[in-house]
């Protein structure tokens, strides 16, 4: 009898979200440290000095969540893939009685989950280092939403870039992809006051991250200018629809060489 392939994702998949958590405070301290530092001294000291606008640190915290969402779902997608096609320990799951592409979406999930965690978990660092978010707590449920969608987007790039690139070549490939990425995601600022810049604007329309960080602002920061929903949903939708395929593709390339 033929495996319900449904039981042999979530098979997959909680066995990858127990590695998750036998390893999750390496993979936080891993992964907010850097938007940690980035708040306390953006959000914190340079506004404190007079250098940052009252308010900088209010619009930089959604940015940051958006970027630890993405950020980790793509880290955590990119370099055990990498090791696994090095090793090939990545046999072991391509045995599993399922087509390939549910292996693939299995990774993408995976990689989400822990961006998920990473990024809910910088809201309460976020407020311990600013005191007070003054958050719309009705914006909530579509925020998360946006992050999770985010994540998913994150752990599409990441699968994409950990079976297309040579694992001797993944840690370079990431410090000269992401950090353009990082720069470019709409974090620092907000995306609809770029007009002044606008082949900067072009460059952040590109970046999937820029949606996630606008529909945060647009749903929990409603006051700072931000990106209308429905263009945030659309340019996440655009970036599942091209980078999921793109995922699959490099995947079987690499799977049946």
């Amino acid at each position: 009898m033929t495996p319900n392939p449904w039981r042999v994702f979530w098979g997959l998949l909680e066995h990858d979200l127990l590695i998750t958590r036998k390893q999750l405070g390496g993979v936080l301290a891993q992964v907010l440290m850097q938007p940690l530092l980035m708040l306390l001294v953006f959000g914190k000291v340079l506004g404190a000095l007079g250098y940052t606008p009252p308010g900088y640190a209010r619009l930089l915290l959604p940015g940051l969540v958006a970027l630890n969402a993405f950020f980790a779902a793509a880290q955590n997608a990119s370099f055990p893939l990498a090791m696994e096609f090095a090793t090939r320990t990545i046999e072991n799951r391509l045995r599993a009685p399922v087509p390939l592409g549910w292996i693939v979406v299995e990774r993408i999930f995976a990689a989400a989950s822990r961006g998920l965690v990473t990024a809910v978990l910088m809201v309460p660092v976020g407020a311990l280092v600013l005191g007070d978010l003054s958050w719309r707590t009705a914006g909530i449920p579509a925020a998360f939403g946006y992050t999770a969608l985010g994540a998913l987007a994150g752990g599409a790039v990441g699968t994409t870039i950990g079976s297309l690139v040579a694992p001797a070549r993944i840690g370079i490939t990431f410090s000269l992809v992401m950090p353009p990425l990082l720069f470019t995601g709409s974090a620092q600022f907000p995306f609809p006051e770029l007009d002044a810049v606008p082949w900067f604007r072009a460059l952040c329309a590109l970046n999937p991250m820029t949606y996630v960080s606008e529909g945060l602002r647009g749903a929990l920061t409603p006051r700072i200018a931000h990106l209308p929903a429905w263009l945030c949903v659309t340019g996440l939708a655009v970036a599942l629809l091209v980078f999921t395929p793109a995922s699959l593709w490099t995947f079987r390339r690499r799977a049946i060489t």
